[in-house]
């Protein structure tokens, strides 16, 4: 299963061909590499590359990937849609800076449910690139397998997935395997020099944070003659809270990472509001498309989170915060209390973030230098699920009461004859969160 992010971001998100040309710059790292006892190495031969996941985020991965390495070769593709992994395949083959090191044979282009074992096996690193319900089994397969692994957000639909990648990324760490994470905005020159100001004290004590992610509706692919009520939703993945996990995961977690970033902590409770204003009958699923959620810290700090993707409404992205003596956020830069400019991004045409990640990464392998971003990505992906579930409640839900739910949203195996979690009635209408009633823990 892909993940494609088009819709996913109006101020960051890229055409992937487009963006190709501003990327040409990354750094190539060229040498051997070499590891602890334990640990995978590698002398001069080709670092072997596995891509799970074939829609254009992927294949937004590869070309970072192998631009962070001139010794690093595709070998291997994974996808449950065989035109989904054609369709990233020819695309690859067109950028001509990469297309020499796109080496993947027809026998290891491998599409199904099984498809990302087989990938993996062929690989020295992989990049998981599909939804999030897929990555606490996919992951816990690459580390068991003993691989380097780039993976996307959010690393999970729910929390027992959580808790499978937190116990997961401790398996990376004692296998000394390298492990990225796609929030990229923590690879950012900017935000590395802001969030540094920020936490020496530049606008004082945080008094609160406002976070936005408002944009246009997210894409769907029509129901066609003939497909099952599993391949629908796979196809339509965003509009699927198990699929999905949601758009405070799904959108907002990239600035909602970034608080939690600056605040060096995660909230501790949370409540909110949302609901239903664009999206009705059959075919769009059960997400909802707006939320406001209201985050509480240990500090007595509020993050309020604003997440909208609906057609003609106003757009916005960003991070801002509000502290005792002065504002921030990387757009508008560090403010004092009169208004008076004391910081601007100086990194506005620095490297792109997206390519930063992998290059740290294969930096990382060469030198073999610990790096292992699991812990931090998995629990900014738990607040988002915590966002998530006091919205869909309408309660105020607790950090750990949210971490320990068992109540998970899988279905009981991935297979086109599975029984996806959530069904359709007569009328094609799936079934929605009603807050007061739906019980999220």
């Amino acid at each position: 299963m892909s993940e494609n992010n088009e819709s996913d971001n109006p101020l960051a998100r890229r055409n992937f061909l487009k963006d190709s040309v501003k990327m040409a710059g990354g750094v190539l790292l060229t040498s051997a590499l070499s590891g602890k006892a334990g640990a995978w190495t590698l002398s001069n031969d080709p670092i072997k590359i596995a891509l799970i996941g074939c829609g254009s985020r992927g294949a937004g991965a590869v070309l970072n990937a192998l631009s962070a390495n001139s010794n690093a070769v595709l070998v291997a593709m994974a996808d449950v849609f065989k035109d989904k992994l054609d369709d990233t395949y020819a695309t690859l083959l067109k950028v001509n800076r990469i297309k020499n090191f796109v080496k993947v044979p027809e026998n290891q282009k491998y599409v199904g449910f099984d498809a990302y074992e087989k990938a993996i096996a062929c690989a020295d690193v992989v990049l998981l690139v599909t939804p999030p319900a897929f990555r606490p089994s996919h992951f816990e397969a690459a580390v068991k397998a003993g691989k380097h692994v780039f993976m996307e957000k959010p690393l999970a639909s729910d929390a027992p997935g959580i808790r499978q990648i937190l116990e997961t990324g401790k398996e990376a760490t004692r296998k000394n395997l390298k492990v990225v994470v796609g929030l990229q905005n923590r690879y950012d020159p900017g935000y590395k020099e802001m969030v540094k100001k920020l936490q020496e004290g530049a606008i004082g004590r945080i008094v609160s944070a406002t976070d936005y992610y408002l944009i246009g509706p997210v894409t769907t692919s029509p129901r066609m003659a003939g497909q099952s009520e599993m391949e629908f939703q796979m196809r339509n993945w965003r509009y699927f809270n198990w699929l999905w996990a949601g758009s405070p995961a799904g959108l907002q977690i990239h600035n909602t990472d970034i608080v939690n970033w600056v605040k060096g902590a995660y909230p501790i409770r949370a409540q909110g509001m949302g609901g239903r204003s664009s999206l009705n009958g059959p075919d769009h699923g059960d997400i909802f498309d707006h939320f406001y959620i209201e985050y509480e810290y240990a500090d007595g700090t509020k993050l309020n989170s604003q997440i909208r993707h609906i057609s003609g409404t106003w757009n916005k992205g960003g991070a801002t915060f509000l502290g005792a003596t002065g504002s921030a956020s990387l757009q508008g830069g560090i403010k004092n209390v009169k208004g008076e400019q004391i910081w601007r991004n100086p990194n506005k045409d620095s490297e792109n973030a997206y390519q930063i990640e992998h290059n740290v990464l294969f930096a990382a392998i060469r030198n073999n230098t610990p790096l292992n971003d699991t812990e931090w990505g998995a629990k900014s992906t738990m607040t988002t699920i915590l966002g998530r579930m006091a919205v869909h409640s309408g309660k105020m839900v607790e950090w750990n009461e949210a971490l320990n739910s068992k109540l998970t949203l899988m279905p009981e195996k991935f297979a086109w004859d599975a029984e996806p979690p959530v069904k359709p009635d007569k009328d094609g209408n799936y079934p929605v969160p009603i807050p007061g009633l739906s019980q999220v823990l």
